[in-house]
């Protein structure tokens, strides 16, 4: 007796994907995401604000308009008086991510030789 159901399935499922990945790449179909899982960002503490400014080499002021918040928002920041909202943490967490971009780098030492 053979198990036709669990091995057809997973090998329909397999075939129906690399139909779909060959039909892509002749611009025959166009792929898309319906469902997507996200993660709320970690938290973020003072030091750890202060640590990605650090990391960027600019001002809280330069820091404030990369995040387009303002100076004292950012000084509440580092002081922990407020803690940043989720869409400033994803902003955080990106330059953790990656080294030093050129927009920081123009921000911050627009007026440096």
């Amino acid at each position: 007796m053979k198990r036709k159901t669990t091995k057809t399935t997973a090998f329909s499922k397999l075939r129906a994907g690399l139909e779909d990945a060959v039909a892509y790449h002749r611009g025959a179909r166009r792929l898309t995401v319906r469902d997507v899982e996200l993660k709320p960002p970690a938290p973020m503490g003072a030091k750890e604000v202060l640590a990605v400014r650090a990391r960027l080499w600019v001002s809280q002021a330069a820091f404030a308009r990369l995040l387009n918040v303002s100076p004292r928002t950012v000084q509440a920041w580092e002081t922990n008086a407020r803690r940043p909202s989720d869409a400033a943490l994803k902003l955080l967490w990106s330059p953790r991510r990656t080294r030093r971009s050129s927009s920081a780098r123009s921000a911050g030492r627009a007026a440096s030789p």
